[in-house]
C-alpha cells in the first residue's frame, strides 16, 4: 500500500537512477534525494534542433530529467520537487513543495509559493508569499510556528510576506521565476 503513495518505478526497457551529485548515486533509502537520470530505447535523443540544452541534459547516455527526487529499497521513486526549486540552505536541501504543503494545511492559507532567497550566513534560507482567503487572518509569527511545528528549523520559512495574488502562466501554474527577480535581480 505505501507503494501507492509513492511516484512509480521504471518502465520496462528502461533504466532509473537518483543521482545525488554528478558522479555519485543516492543511496536507496527514501530519504536521500537527488535528480533522476534515466536511459534506455524509449529515451530521447535530444531537444529538437538545440545542442546545448541537449548537452546539459545527456550526459554519459543518461537523460537527467530535472526532477528530484527520492528512491527507496524497492527502487520506487517519489519526486520530491523541480531541481531548479530545490532550496540548499547550510548545505541542506529544502524542497520548496514540501513546505508549501505545510503551510496550504494552515486555515487561513489560500495558496503559497516558497522561494530560496540570498543569505549571506547560509547561501540560502526559505521564504514563503503567502495569499490569505477572503476574510481570513494570520500573522507572520503565527504562520513561522505553525511551520516549526511541523518541519526541521531549517525547512521552516524564515519570513513570511502576504500578496494579494501570485502571478500565474497560461496553464495556472504559479510563476516562481517572475517572483524570483524581487530577490535575485541578476538571475
Amino acid at each position: 500500500i505505501r507503494g501507492h503513495a509513492m511516484t512509480g518505478l521504471a518502465v520496462p526497457g528502461e533504466e532509473l537512477r537518483v543521482v545525488a551529485d554528478e558522479r555519485t548515486v543516492a543511496p536507496a533509502d527514501g530519504k536521500a534525494i537527488g535528480e533522476i537520470a534515466a536511459r534506455g530505447d524509449n529515451i530521447m535523443e535530444g531537444y529538437w534542433q538545440d545542442p546545448e540544452t541537449t548537452k546539459n541534459a545527456i550526459r554519459d547516455g543518461w537523460f537527467y530529467t530535472g526532477d528530484m527526487a527520492t528512491i527507496d529499497k524497492d527502487n520506487y521513486l517519489l519526486i520530491v520537487d523541480r531541481k531548479k526549486e530545490i532550496i540548499v540552505s547550510g548545505g541542506e536541501n529544502i524542497s520548496s513543495l514540501e513546505v508549501e504543503k505545510i503551510l496550504m494545511e494552515h486555515p487561513s492559507v489560500y495558496e503559497v509559493a516558497v522561494l530560496g532567497i540570498p543569505d549571506e550566513k547560509w547561501g540560502e534560507v526559505p521564504i514563503a508569499l503567502v495569499v490569505l482567503k477572503p476574510d481570513a487572518k494570520a500573522t507572520e509569527e503565527e504562520l513561522i510556528e505553525f511551520s516549526r511545528e511541523r518541519l526541521a528549523g531549517y525547512k521552516t520559512p524564515k519570513t513570511i510576506e502576504f500578496r494579494e495574488s501570485l502571478p500565474r502562466g497560461g496553464t495556472g501554474k504559479i510563476l516562481k521565476k517572475e517572483l524570483r527577480k524581487k530577490y535575485w535581480p541578476d538571475n
